[in-house]
């Protein structure tokens, strides 16, 4: 259907050709936003040793994943073995002892303070027993979950101390995925979002390829960074073909929604000194520039921020030969059908 301003002396001349018309389109849509994020372990956890000695036996190497309870590290055990022989045999001793208290204190040769303290010896011999069994499981170094193991840190024959670390284990079964969202981001995603936080999420990668799994986004800490006004979100990812690793980034992508966007094709717009504009048609089909302001860009269409109502007219095609102050002849496309012209 075609558009045909009269002219009077005073109106510029009728311009014809291939002009197509439309309006904003008002819609509820959702954009896709990417957060750089920090990839960390279900569990990540250091294992160092708990006794001082030698590493007789490394029993897995870097890289490796290994099951709960499996053998890692072995520290020679040969001295805490001795300490616990020491210390049963001193049990055993102790044990008689009492027996022989015992008896003459219920023939009242000696008094119960003896038989008293013979029994505390006992209890202190049982003590020092059990804790030297401490020391020869220390010597038998296991890992506490399944995981991965990171570099070791020795070498079979070296010499460590109490407290020295071996290796970490990284669980990547699933990661997390951290990632920081301004105050208002928060705002607009609690007062969208009551289930609980959950929200899906996707991964990038940093070779800009999609991670394969979906995750969740679980939760959000309890505090604003003060220097960055930023908070911390954290989503879940399942990992089972163990691709990702603890220390590794990326980027979070949600799909955010937008309710009542006011959307136009980009093709309709064009470009001057950084600022976007579009050809306005009034009642009278009289072309002007506008100044729109952008929201955010999805694809090839443009959600408007400010310059445009949903009951303005715009020039889709023609733009090119479309002059300011101008009436032109033009055909009117509906707002929806405009989005799917290419």
């Amino acid at each position: 259907m075609g558009f045909v301003a009269c002219k009077s002396k005073n109106e510029a001349p009728v311009e014809a050709g291939k002009f197509i018309i439309t309006s904003p389109l008002l819609t509820d849509t959702f954009v896709n936003k990417e957060y750089v994020a920090e990839i960390q372990s279900l569990q990540n956890v250091e294992i160092r040793a708990k006794v001082k000695g030698f590493i007789e036996t490394i029993h897995i190497d870097e890289g490796q994943r290994v099951s709960a309870g499996q053998l890692l590290f072995t520290i020679r055990p040969i001295e805490y073995e001795a300490a616990l022989l020491k210390a049963r045999a001193e049990v055993k001793k102790c044990e008689l002892e009492v027996q022989n208290v015992k008896m003459l204190a219920e023939k009242n040769i000696v008094s119960k303070t003896e038989l008293s303290l013979a029994l505390a010896k006992l209890d202190q011999a049982k003590s020092e027993e059990t804790l030297a069994e401490l020391y020869v499981t220390y010597t038998k170094i296991r890992a506490p979950f399944d995981g991965m193991i990171d570099r070791l840190k020795f070498k079979q024959g070296s010499l460590i101390d109490e407290g020295t670390l071996l290796t970490a284990i990284s669980n990547n079964r699933e990661v997390y995925a951290y990632f920081n969202v301004s105050e208002i981001e928060y705002l607009d995603f609690k007062s969208k979002n009551s289930n609980n936080n959950k929200m899906a999420a996707g991964l990038l990668l940093a070779n800009n390829q999609p991670h394969q799994y979906k995750g969740m986004v679980e939760t959000i800490e309890s505090e604003f960074d003060k220097n960055t006004g930023t908070i911390a979100f954290r989503a879940k990812f399942p990992n089972p073909n163990y691709l990702l690793k603890h220390g590794e980034t990326g980027k979070v992508q949600l799909k955010i929604l937008l309710p009542n966007a006011l959307l136009i094709p980009q093709k309709a717009t064009y470009e001057l000194q950084d600022k976007i504009y579009v050809y306005v048609v009034d009642d009278k089909n009289k072309v002007a520039s506008r100044l729109i302001t952008v929201k955010q860009k999805l694809n090839n269409i443009y959600v408007i921020e400010s310059g445009l109502s949903v009951n303005d007219r715009f020039i889709l095609e023609g733009i090119q030969s479309a002059k300011e102050d101008a009436i032109i002849e033009a055909t009117n496309v509906a707002p929806r059908q405009a989005l799917s012209i290419k």
